[in-house]
């Protein structure tokens, strides 16, 4: 191998999800080796660059989303590490997001809005989305709800990705007619933010209100484009910059002569960022809604029970019966939840101490917010944090 080993990064950087990648294969490369970078600007199933038949180089790093790459990679005997992780038997090993783990983060955003009525718009056909329809029903459905579906039809079984997702725009009309049918309010999961855009613009045609009666979530959380959409689309980060980092680790560990099994590495979504499109609480009880609006403005400086039970003209116990109706769990246990959820976002941030935390996330003290923390998810604040710098945890908020 040369001094200097010579890296090919077949990643395209037309969407958020690749430039993602590159950022984190960036970020490795500069705190861990260096390697000469062999890039230029392509497409997701674009063909392979003229330069890599009979290259002379040390590694690649790709998106493997066609036959014709997969076959011009096999020509050149050189350790691979496919981060797209579609194509059947797979000859090398991947790294890719954890869809199973994206669906539940999905149902749980909306749910946790108070919505009774969901659906799923995806693309027929493609990968992504027919992996992520029935986990995301899954979900949906353990917690006793049915899951509308819609997916797009009007293409030939040969047609590729940018033909399957344009369909949204070519056939408005077919979006229309479902999204019309739907029972109201919905909350829709779109199969990625292209699909998540297209429905949103479907529902300004209809005078469909986004969110009271359509709340839209997209996956891929790509900033442009989330922030294009009208109103700006919420989004489950897929993490893409670490699934790039945890590549580029997996390459330098082969290119050492490191045994690597043939398998798929996981890594967990980073979590949904919540913008306009589902803003809402589609809870019916209006007293009640006013409440969990109360609790998630003012949980984390402190909020109580009791200041909420004079914020309204409700009973502790009629309060908590139909907390419980709604959201299925009591005012208290959700206060806790909201509170946690802000820890596990600051403890992210590896300089704030756990005393900072607890102050900023409505504990009285640093004691009591471990003891909390540990009780929900088995394992302290600070052991958390050094699993969440391996970016190889989640834990569950529902």
């Amino acid at each position: 191998m040369n001094e200097r080993p010579r890296i090919a990064v077949l990643v395209e950087s037309t969407r958020g999800y690749g430039r993602g990648l590159l950022a984190g294969i960036s970020s490795y490369v500069r705190q861990h080796e260096s390697w000469t970078i062999y890039w230029q600007e392509r497409s997701l199933r674009d063909p392979p660059p003229r330069w890599l038949r009979g290259w002379d180089g040390d590694g690649v790093l790709a998106r493997i989303a066609t036959p014709q790459l997969a076959r011009a990679l096999r020509a050149l005997r050189l350790p691979v590490v496919d981060l797209y992780g579609w194509l059947p038997k797979g000859d090398w090993p991947c790294v890719r997001t954890n869809n199973r783990e994206v669906a539940r983060l999905a149902a749980d955003h909306l749910l946790e809005r108070g919505f009774r009525h969901i659906a799923y718009c995806g693309f027929k056909g493609v990968n992504y989305s027919e992996e992520r329809l029935p986990l995301f029903r899954q979900c949906i459905n353990d917690a006793g709800l049915p899951c509308h579906v819609y997916q797009y039809l009007r293409f030939p079984p040969s047609a590729d990705l940018a033909v399957r997702e344009q369909q949204g725009v070519l056939y408005r009309s077919d979006l229309a007619c479902w999204l019309a049918g739907l029972p109201k309010p919905v909350g829709i999961l779109a199969c990625n933010d292209i699909c998540g855009q297209q429905v949103l613009s479907a529902c300004r045609e209809l005078g469909l209100l986004v969110p009271d009666q359509v709340a839209v979530l997209g996956i891929d959380n790509d900033d442009v484009l989330c922030n294009l959409s009208d109103p700006p689309l919420s989004s489950v980060d897929l993490n893409s910059t670490q699934i790039g980092f945890e590549g580029a680790m997996l390459l330098a560990r082969m290119l050492r002569g490191r045994s690597t099994p043939r398998r798929t590495i996981l890594v967990e979504p980073r979590g949904v960022v919540s913008r306009r499109s589902t803003d809402v609480l589609a809870i019916e009880d209006t007293e009640i809604a006013e409440a969990v609006r109360l609790i998630r403005t003012r949980a984390c400086d402190g909020l109580t029970v009791a200041e909420l039970l004079r914020s309204c003209s409700l009973s502790a116990s009629s309060l908590e019966r139909r907390f419980m109706q709604f959201l299925g769990r009591s005012p208290k246990a959700e206060i806790i939840r909201i509170r946690l959820q802000r820890v596990v976002e600051l403890l992210a941030e590896p300089d704030l101490s756990l005393a900072a935390i607890a102050a900023r996330s409505g504990f009285k003290h640093p004691e009591y917010l471990s003891a909390v923390f540990k009780k929900k998810f088995g394992m302290s604040p600070g052991q958390y944090r050094r699993r969440l710098l391996r970016a190889r945890v989640r834990l569950q908020l529902a």
